[in-house]
């Protein structure tokens, strides 16, 4: 009787969540990489709609995509396609949202599998508090199905090897679906493969090490199965992706190479400063997970390990032993390879149905290890209270529930400006879809030009008379636009701090938490922007005139002031330019431009030391802006030679075939040991 009310209990929540889930795909807006991905699964539907034909599938040395194979994009697709889907992406994220709703229900069945409805129970609970999981289910069509395939091949592995008799049919085409659909996402699932053979292997390692006998039938037939498994989900995981198709060994094997040593980096804010993805500390990872994944979770693993002679008694430590496993080689092999890793922990969602999983067993041991009904009692009160924290920040921010950072940084406010916030631009679709009503409501007397820092034209897809482009943030005074959707990705660090994001331009603010995410500006003037057409023109009184009408009106823009002091170094009025560029730093001290262009100044105006600050300061800000390794090295040689090198030679090896950097150090040798300039110009002649 107890178990059928588990049992149902079970379902019925799984239901609900489904249903939440949903409504999760259905309010999210458009994310990061969504347009990129839509338009390669666009160019695979063409692909095979021509029979091969058309290759633009093959042809991505931008992106990289066709290292992908991004299966649930291009089913997705198809579908799209079929059944004349008008609503692309609302298609899309209920697709990905049931996806991320199976992945529950996987895990769900895992733990039911392993300790019993009760514990299958509190994995579908855990999951409903999981903001960055839940976030990500309304619209990443990589990670939450790869982390499908992921918990789904560790499960049907664990029933194709923990089953003494024959392996069900079933679980042998679902171990294959599995493996197959990890694979078909990413490369990365290859791994799987890996895992099934090295537990197969260890399986029967601990048979011998219990009894001192193997049975060998058993473990051939073990082998030739996990052989076959292999060999049709590595096949079946290509059928919807054209790379591998043209090669489906070399091209996977290829991929996974290519995924592993990522080219992409990006900058992104940690730990309160900025810094490139390829450049984060070593614990970059473990620390995202820890700061955003609910404490509650974190109880639960605790009473895990305390508790595990009892999990494991029963004869299954192997189980336990694979879970582990699963989660913690991923994030150790990526630290030890010390791989380019940007976006909090988005990469390493295909870990956390194991992380819950586990958490969820803990408090099930944990709840039937206790025996007094007032200290259940008081661990029952002790677990709503750690569940309301990311409860609460879900309802109250509905959908933009990726946005969670957990008490041990004080949560979305702690975090704000010291680390990312809406990273993945989920903001903008709110900020589009309110400004879209003011513009029904405004009506403007001339076409309104809406830029984004995101693409927003979809938001406007039914407003044709509205003009939409991407503009970067700090770009924004030199583009035509009347109003700009921005959301709170790639702002300067220190404008957060200060307050001086959002602007004080901004018509709207979105808040999550009372941080502003999102800010719809209205331009005030476009002086600035007409004194940089005018500079480009190259009339420089009139450049000059319009710059400084600009600054009377709006103060916060940076590039304002570089434009208007480029103004005044072409009149030779480097004293102006230098206080212009000064002015700018007030406003953002790391702005690299102006660092570069005051650096510069310097130098023209023989003041060495000066120059030499602004140029080491600027590559503390950013040790990616090579020029100013050519710079500075160049007003270092005649003092220190040695150093000016190993300044290029830093330099170079972040950038392998910078050319200026090559051709400076080369001009360093060119007195002193002529043979190793000589290897340097035929270096920077192989580069061409």
């Amino acid at each position: 009787m107890i178990n059928n009310w588990l049992k149902y209990t079970f379902y019925s929540l799984a239901l609900v969540l489904l249903l939440i889930m949903l409504k999760g795909g259905w309010d999210g807006g458009i994310s990061g990489d969504e347009y990129l991905h839509y338009d390669q699964s666009v160019f695979v539907y063409d692909y095979f709609a021509s029979h091969g034909k058309d290759t633009s599938a093959l042809n991505t040395p931008v992106t990289y995509l066709k290292y992908y194979g991004q299966s649930l994009d291009n089913l997705t697709t198809i579908l799209i396609r079929w059944f004349k889907v008008e609503d692309i992406y609302l298609f899309r994220h209920l697709s990905n949202s049931f996806v991320g709703w199976l992945t529950v229900l996987v895990t769900a069945f895992f733990a039911v599998w392993l300790a019993g409805y009760g514990a299958g129970i509190l994995v579908i609970l855990l999951f409903a508090i999981s903001p960055t999981f839940l976030g990500h289910a309304q619209n990443n069509l990589k990670d939450i199905p790869f982390a499908l395939g992921y918990i789904a091949s560790i499960f049907f592995t664990q029933r194709f090897l923990f089953n003494q008799n024959k392996p069900k049919n079933r679980d042998f085409i679902l171990l294959i679906a599995s493996i197959a659909f990890a694979i078909s996402i990413r490369p990365g699932g290859l791994l799987l493969i890996c895992y099934l053979l090295f537990f197969l292997l260890l399986y029967f390692l601990f048979q011998y090490i219990s009894v001192f006998q193997i049975d060998k039938h058993l473990l051939k037939n073990r082998l030739l199965q996990s052989f076959l498994i292999s060999f049709v989900a590595w096949f079946c995981s290509i059928v919807l992706w054209p790379f591998a198709q043209q090669n489906p060994v070399l091209n996977v094997i290829k991929s996974y190479d290519m995924m592993t040593q990522y080219p992409i980096t990006l900058q992104q804010v940690f730990e309160g400063k900025v810094e490139w993805s390829d450049f984060m500390p070593w614990y970059y990872l473990p620390k995202y997970m820890v700061i955003t994944i609910p404490l509650i979770i974190f109880v639960g693993l605790t009473a895990f390990i305390v508790l595990s002679k009892q999990i494991i008694k029963n004869g299954k430590f192997l189980h336990y032993g694979f879970l582990v496993f699963s989660i913690l080689f991923p994030i150790v092999f990526v630290i030890y390879e010390k791989s380019n890793l940007y976006g909090s922990w988005r990469h390493f969602l295909f870990v956390y149905p194991s992380i819950v999983l586990l958490s969820a067993i803990g408090f099930s041991t944990l709840f039937n290890y206790l025996k007094n009904k007032y200290i259940v009692s008081g661990a029952i009160l002790v677990t709503l209270f750690l569940a309301f924290h990311p409860a609460k920040f879900m309802i109250l921010n509905h959908p933009y529930y990726y946005l969670y950072y957990n008490q041990l940084v004080g949560g979305l406010k702690g975090a704000f400006s010291n680390y990312e916030t809406d990273y993945y631009y989920h903001t903008i679709r709110k900020g589009s879809e309110w400004l879209a009503g003011y513009l029904n409501t405004n009506k403007q007397e001339t076409l309104p030009r809406i830029a984004g820092n995101f693409p927003i034209a979809w938001y406007f897809r039914d407003q044709t008379d509205i003009q939409t482009f991407y503009c970067q943030y700090d770009q924004r005074s030199q583009k035509d636009w009347d109003y700009m959707v921005v959301a709170n990705s790639y702002i300067p660090v220190n404008q957060l701090k200060s307050g001086l994001w959002p602007p004080k331009n901004a018509i709207h603010v979105i808040y999550a938490d009372d941080v502003p995410v999102c800010a719809v500006l209205k331009r005030e003037s476009k002086f600035d922007f007409q004194g940089y057409d005018a500079f480009k023109r190259g009339d420089i009184p009139e450049a000059k005139a319009d710059f400084a009408k600009a600054l009377k009106i709006n103060t916060q823009d940076e590039l304002t002031f570089y434009n208007f002091a480029a103004a005044m170094v072409k009149e030779g009025k480097n004293d102006s330019a230098r206080y212009l560029l000064q002015s700018a730093l007030t406003i953002n001290p790391g702005y690299e431009p102006v660092l570069m262009y005051l650096g510069n100044i310097a130098v023209s105006q023989g003041k060495s030391s000066e120059a030499i600050g602004y140029y080491e300061t600027l590559i503390g800000y950013n040790r990616k802006y090579f020029e100013a390794y050519v710079s500075l090295s160049k007003l270092l040689v005649e003092k220190d030679v040695l150093k000016a090198r190993e300044l290029l030679k830093t330099c170079l090896r972040i950038s392998p075939g910078y050319r200026p950097a090559i051709r400076t150090l080369a001009d360093t040798y060119r007195t002193s040991d002529p043979e190793v300039a000589k290897k340097y110009d035929q270096l920077l002649n192989s580069n061409k």
